[in-house]
């Protein structure tokens, strides 16, 4: 499979540096505008980089377009002439649906994918969909993409990729800002800053880990660790106090509702 990437930034980066360790039968070429950037992936990545978008999509099976959305018009006016219609579109972009992206290319090998940060060291999570003329065997290779740079969950409506983006697209900043908070409610209270991180980063990573492997429902491993009267206790009736629960519901509905409008300005 030939994948020609459409920007070499940081997600793109972790795409090739999982399909590299992966062992995927792939070969790589990047179009990215950045002469520094081109060296990176040169030298660091050990794929072909050119300054030329036509270039990389030339003989191209995947196009992975890792650009911004504000970019998609001038990318899409520059190939779109050289699009063949046996090649798949795969875009990175948040928040723009594939039937903007295919009005813009005039194609309809689409696929969408919302991949998240913790990608780049092989922990992400990508949610998926693909249009309907995707044929088979490229669903298989993307599937394995995306295991590359951590689980995938593909989905047969559009709405599910703009509500994970909302959720686990922008979830990595939720839970930066939860790690933060603790980190800092521990110095607050005498402990050093780096002990503070240190625990407040190691208790999320740890408690998400039980939780996926035990499989069990997250209130029920809350209610393990909360004992009566108990210091857990205290601090949960905090939080409910704070409305916590409501106020994580609410960024996840802000996060889709900028969505659907940067969506519609598109």
């Amino acid at each position: 499979m030939r994948i020609g990437f459409i920007g070499g930034g940081v997600m793109a980066q972790a795409i090739i540096a999982g399909v590299k360790d992966a062992g995927l039968d792939a070969s790589i070429i990047v179009g990215e505008p950045f002469e520094m950037r081109r060296t990176t992936l040169t030298e660091s990545l050990g794929v072909e980089a050119t300054a030329s978008n036509l270039e990389a999509i030339s003989g191209a099976d995947i196009i992975l377009l890792s650009v911004k959305p504000q970019q998609l018009d001038a990318v899409a006016e520059e190939i779109k002439s050289s699009l063949k219609p046996n090649q798949t579109i795969v875009s990175i972009m948040a928040g723009v649906k594939m039937h903007s992206i295919g009005l813009k290319l005039d194609h309809s090998r689409l696929v969408r994918v919302m991949p998240n940060t913790p990608a780049q060291i092989r922990k992400g999570i990508s949610a998926w969909t693909a249009s309907d003329d995707v044929d088979d065997s490229t669903l298989e290779f993307i599937g394995s993409m995306l295991q590359a740079i951590g689980d995938e969950l593909k989905f047969s409506d559009e709405k599910s990729i703009d509500i994970a983006t909302a959720l686990s697209g922008s979830g990595p900043g939720y839970a930066f800002m939860f790690i933060e908070a603790l980190a800092d409610a521990g110095v607050e209270l005498g402990l050093p800053v780096h002990v503070a991180r240190h625990l407040a980063s190691q208790t999320v990573l740890g408690s998400a880990a039980l939780q996926r492997e035990t499989g069990k429902h997250p209130a029920e491993l809350k209610n393990m660790v909360t004992s009566p009267g108990g210091t857990t206790a205290a601090g949960l009736s905090a939080l409910e106090a704070g409305a916590f629960r409501s106020v994580v519901g609410d960024a996840v509905r802000a996060a889709f509702d900028r969505g659907e409008d940067l969506a519609g300005s598109k």
